[in-house]
């Protein structure tokens, strides 16, 4: 009995310490949570939102050749906007928020198609395409349909997000937009916060925190900014992705509120350009405050990329055409292109009229209502005629098929008779009732001779006119990184036949000196001219010289000359159509614009008739110095009239870029004779 006691007794004795060590326990742990770490629980428990957020990198710069800087990145403030930090407070907050912005002059992002302001009326057709998409799909998603006045819609809007009947129509409307793009962001990309604005002064800031607003977020960011107003269509802009590139950019990490490259190079090199994004963590109280942030990932900047474009001559050249071509009575566009015939790098690519990149936005509506479509960039977009600048073409096949040699005449009889129809007549035969004579193929590029080309175009047939503008690249892509480039045509049977016309054995003689439907652009004709000078070896067309680290330290890549094809000449040959281009600018049309030039230059005008129009395209292309091939330019100004005319643009732009001043004087037309289309082939 008194063992079986002893027994219970050693039980009672080890279930009290059991429970006296798990006491002891207890209490520890209740000193240790409120007392050792009181304070550090009491913290971590306000933190009740951790978000995961991209982190978007420094934009790349882009400099010129001599690292001059043509557009960077410069740090900004954004303002990010998150309701579900905002709870029940959310429409009180955003009202404080606009009315703050509203007062503040601080823009926000908004692209419901509702006019901000009363009367609310739709804005779709002032709105990007990719907007309209997503505005559509956003009601579809909803299941509401587009009602006829935007009021109505706004009251439908207003219900659905569920906004106090007693707001105002004014804080309705902007409450409703901000919603709205908190909603596409939602089924677009399942976040609940966006950038509300970028760009925000340290001042708006203060007022911002001194409103204490949940939900509201600061954060630093980086803005394009562009250091020159020229190199508009060359340079492109950047804005925020449509739901396109968002399919493209997403898999790589890119963020739904991240910018990127438009058009122009900031879209070309948009890879090279974006950099890497990084990743963050932010912690949030209960009151929307950001308590912690903490980066898993740094972003990597964009790469420095240095073109082969030379900033003082772009600049040179838009300021030439922004003087020059209004004082030319039609003149409604220009284009100029300027390569290193060297290499084929690109010197300055201009087109007339431009725009202002920095004002792009605000500009929009207006630069796309303008007839003169100053977004068209006409140097690697615009197609035209090259008239009698496609002359040398014609003379270089006649040339090395052996259908005539440099010493060969032909006579200008002031009309070509050989066909029935068409008889077309030199230009100078219908302007002043004279002839050229016997006629050389030098002195027939000089005086640019209708009948001779007419002549030789014949006898060569359009098969081996058409090979040798393709070794030359007309009618062809040039390689240049630019998004948009179009191909040309080239005047053939082909082409004819596909517009459904027929070509006779006459329409060879219009396709001879470059009409008929010869077209090509600026760019185009200078790759062209820079072949011819060269000797005839064409390169690759390119603007990137090359990738450096984002401070431009290291270099990581370099282009290099790219030989796409060789064009056969002799020298005898190739000299006899430089000594005719030469003497165009001694002694021809646009002589007196050269007299003062720091080096000789060898050059041919044109002009193409406009369809349907009295006024005529005006051409001209030249290289220089002569001895001594460096550059190969090209102008086109559209309704501009005689290629002569160009002659002072020309010399003034070779000027500046050979360092000196250049004295101009008038000069006769040119304007050569495009026959009408044959109604027979008989000789």
């Amino acid at each position: 009995m008194n063992q079986k006691h002893a027994q219970q007794r050693t039980r009672l004795v080890s279930a009290f310490s059991f429970f006296f060590v798990i006491l002891i326990l207890f209490v520890w742990q209740l000193v240790s949570l409120q007392v050792v770490h009181g304070a550090e629980y009491y913290a971590q428990s306000q933190r009740k939102i951790a978000k995961y957020e991209t982190v978007e990198a420094a934009r790349g710069e882009i400099v010129d050749r001599n690292g001059l800087p043509l557009a960077v990145s410069s740090v900004s403030w954004q303002l990010f906007l998150d309701t579900n930090l905002m709870g029940k407070d959310r429409d009180e907050t955003l009202q404080k928020l606009t009315e703050l912005c509203l007062r503040e002059g601080v823009p926000w992002n908004d692209s419901l198609p509702i006019s901000r302001e009363s009367p609310y009326v739709y804005t779709k057709e002032k709105s990007r395409e990719s907007d309209v998409r997503r505005y559509a799909s956003f009601l579809k998603a909803i299941k509401l349909s587009e009602p006829a006045q935007a009021s109505e819609l706004l009251s439908q809007l207003a219900e659905h997000y569920r906004l106090p009947a007693d707001i105002s129509p004014q804080t309705r409307r902007n409450l409703c937009g901000i919603l709205y793009e908190l909603d596409l962001r939602r089924r677009e990309l399942s976040v609940s916060s966006y950038v509300f604005a970028q760009d925000v002064s340290v001042n708006f800031i203060t007022k911002i925190k001194e409103y204490n607003l949940p939900g509201i977020s600061i954060s630093a960011g980086a803005v394009r900014s562009y250091k020159t107003l020229s190199a508009a269509h060359l340079l492109g802009r950047v804005g925020q992705m449509n739901e396109e590139e968002w399919a493209l950019y997403q898999p790589k990490g890119y963020s739904m509120d991240a910018y990127v490259g438009k058009d122009g190079l900031e879209r070309a090199l948009e890879g090279e350009l974006h950099g890497s994004p990084g990743a963050r963590t932010r912690e949030y109280d209960t009151e929307g405050n950001l308590i912690q942030e903490t980066y898993s990932k740094q972003p990597t900047p964009g790469k420095q990329v240095r073109l082969t474009l030379d900033l003082g001559l772009q600049e040179k050249t838009e300021q030439v055409l922004a003087e020059q071509i209004p004082l030319l009575p039609h003149a409604e566009g220009a284009a100029v292109a300027i390569l290193d015939v060297r290499d084929g790098s690109v010197l300055a690519l201009s087109s007339y009229p431009t725009f202002d990149l920095t004002n792009f936005s605000a500009d929009y509506q207006s630069l796309q209502e303008n007839p003169l479509r100053p977004l068209l960039n006409r140097a690697l977009q615009g197609l035209y005629a090259p008239g009698s600048t496609y002359k040398m073409v014609t003379a270089v096949a006649g040339l090395e098929e052996g259908i005539i040699t440099p010493k060969t005449k032909i006579l200008d009889t002031g009309v070509y008779t050989y066909y029935k129809s068409p008889q077309p007549r030199c230009w100078i035969y219908r302007q002043q009732g004279k002839t050229h004579g016997l006629e050389t193929v030098s002195e027939a590029i000089t005086d640019s001779c209708n009948v001779f080309f007419y002549d030789v175009g014949r006898r060569l047939g359009i098969e081996r006119i058409d090979k040798y503008a393709q070794l030359f690249g007309l009618g062809d892509v040039t390689g240049i990184e630019l998004p948009g480039e179009m191909c040309g045509i080239i005047a053939g049977p082909g082409y004819t036949q596909s517009l459904g016309q027929t070509w006779y054995d006459g329409s060879t003689l219009s396709a001879a000196i470059g009409q008929e439907n010869n077209r090509f652009t600026p760019l185009q004709l200078a790759n062209y001219v820079a072949t011819l000078a060269n000797g005839g070896q064409r390169y690759r067309v390119h603007l990137l010289q090359e990738l450096r680290s984002n401070d431009g330290k290291e270099i990581l890549m370099q282009s290099e000359k790219q030989l796409v094809d060789t064009v056969p000449l002799s020298p005898d040959n190739l000299n006899a159509v430089k000594e005719g281009m030469l003497a165009v600018t001694q002694s021809g049309s646009v002589s007196s614009y050269f007299r003062n030039c720091p080096v000789r230059v060898a050059a041919k005008t044109g002009s193409a008739q406009v369809t349907g129009s009295e006024d005529s395209n005006a051409v001209f292309v030249c290289f220089a110095p002569y001895e001594d091939p460096q550059i190969a330019m090209a102008i086109v100004v559209e309704k501009g009239g005689s290629g002569s005319e160009l002659g002072r643009i020309s010399s003034e732009i070779l000027s500046y870029y050979f360092s000196a001043h250049d004295t101009a004087s008038t000069v006769p037309l040119e304007n050569p004779e495009s026959p009408a289309p044959p109604t027979e082939d008989a000789p």
